[in-house]
């Protein structure tokens, strides 16, 4: 059985999150074991990990280094053991080296580059960023399940956005009046900016890759 632990630090969609992870879990058929926690020595012994987030940066970071020994445990299991990491939303910022919302804080410095406040060159575009848009590939990847993926309709909120400092980190971009970030993978880590959890089948599709992913 692999044990997939959904990072619960008081900041994230976790029912939808969780119901959507168990869903792709049944279509795919293999025993995965999805759990909800906060408990370091679960994180830190589990198959793969799924970072969620809602809402800003240092808010997020603060919660998160608030739950002692959670961001050692993830190290551990991430960086020392090789386990396969999803970020979503927020949860992709904070693989960042640093996020500029409210002032400038640090983040975990995965996937190197600064996470930035949107800004539109077209002024009819609001932010918040809020609803569908399509994906526009940069490299093929598992999770994005090849060409299939290209144009896909992804659901996406937020007001900040990842600028990575290597392009080769980029998996694929949106466009909200400029290109966005809109998903990353360097070796075992990956994150994305839209929320598969509320992109009905094709984010389920993105899960399930997940889940079976063997970076």
């Amino acid at each position: 059985m692999s044990r997939v632990a959904l990072i619960d630090y008081g900041s994230g969609n976790l029912r939808s999150a969780e119901k959507a992870l168990v869903e792709a879990a049944r279509q795919s058929g293999a025993n995965h074991q999805i759990e909800v926690t906060y408990d370091p020595d679960r994180v830190a012994g589990a198959d793969r990990i799924v970072l969620p987030g809602v809402g800003a940066f240092a808010a997020c970071w603060a919660l998160l280094h608030g739950r002692p020994g959670l961001v050692e445990a993830m190290t551990e299991a991430v960086k020392s053991r090789g386990a396969p990491f999803l970020g979503v939303c927020v949860g992709l910022q904070l693989l960042a080296t640093r996020g500029l919302e409210f002032g400038e804080t640090p983040g975990l410095d995965w996937i190197p580059g600064e996470v930035r406040r949107l800004h539109p060159s077209d002024h009819a575009l609001k932010v918040p960023h809020m609803g569908w848009n399509a994906l526009q590939l940069d490299r093929p990847h598992p999770l994005l399940g090849g060409e299939a993926a290209e144009g896909a309709h992804m659901y996406f909120t937020h007001s900040y956005a990842l600028h990575a400092a290597d392009p080769a980190d980029v998996l694929a971009w949106t466009d909200h009046g400029g290109p966005v970030v809109a998903a990353v993978a360097r070796d075992n880590v990956a994150g994305v900016q839209f929320h598969p959890e509320k992109s009905q089948g094709r984010g389920l599709r993105l899960l399930g890759d997940f889940l079976e992913w063997r970076p």
